[in-house]
């Protein structure tokens, strides 16, 4: 997933970031996303981006944002 940016420096190697930004070529936008390391996080979970521009995973807590 190459649009996903993170809002701070770094790469997201345990999932700890706060926050992505999207673009629709992502949809339908899952957490962890491909760009995570999987080994270590939770269930896939689709998250409900569409209408609102903005989403926070139930199980990590991370914000995504949704950018036109």
């Amino acid at each position: 997933m190459p649009a996903v940016q993170s809002s701070d420096s770094g790469h997201n190697t345990e999932n700890k970031q706060a926050c992505y930004e999207i673009t629709s070529a992502d949809l339908p936008l899952h957490c962890p996303t491909d760009s995570m390391t999987l080994w270590n996080s939770h269930p896939r979970v689709f998250l409900p981006i569409e209408k609102t521009g903005n989403a926070k995973c139930p199980y990590c807590g991370t914000d995504f944002l949704l950018k036109k």
